[in-house]
């Protein structure tokens, strides 16, 4: 039913951009959350990014004013721009969607609350 496949990974040295996409079928975005969460080696998944349906953003402190989510509702795409990137942005990154508003009708990035996950693709940066 929902598919979520992610696009847009690769190689890069520090300091360079990167931009994610993830298209999404078989679901609507109307009233859930979407986000990007990333897994490096050895650690916890943990999120790096998150949009409502009312465009509403979220980061983590790591990432904040370097990254910028974003979507396409009419393409049903969800967009990560990565820029100034830093070795240990270096992870698997995984689209979510289907993610269930939190306090304050915040969506925030945290794994139990996201239904549905893509396959991931992988982002590797060298310094």
């Amino acid at each position: 039913q929902v598919q979520l496949v992610e696009s847009g990974g690769g190689s890069v040295q520090a300091g360079g951009s990167l931009r994610l996409s993830c298209a999404a079928s078989g679901y609507t975005y109307s009233g859930y959350c979407m986000g990007w969460f990333r897994q490096a080696p050895g650690k916890e998944r943990e999120g790096v990014a998150t949009i409502a349906s009312d465009g509403t953003t979220r980061y983590a402190d790591s990432v904040k004013g370097r990254f910028t989510v974003s979507k396409d509702n009419a393409k049903k795409v969800l967009y990560l721009q990565m820029n100034s990137l830093k070795a240990e942005d270096t992870a698997m990154y995984y689209c979510a969607a289907g993610g269930d508003v939190g306090r304050g009708l915040v969506c925030y990035g945290d794994v139990p609350r996201y239904k549905y996950w893509g396959q991931g693709t992988q982002v590797t940066v060298s310094s």
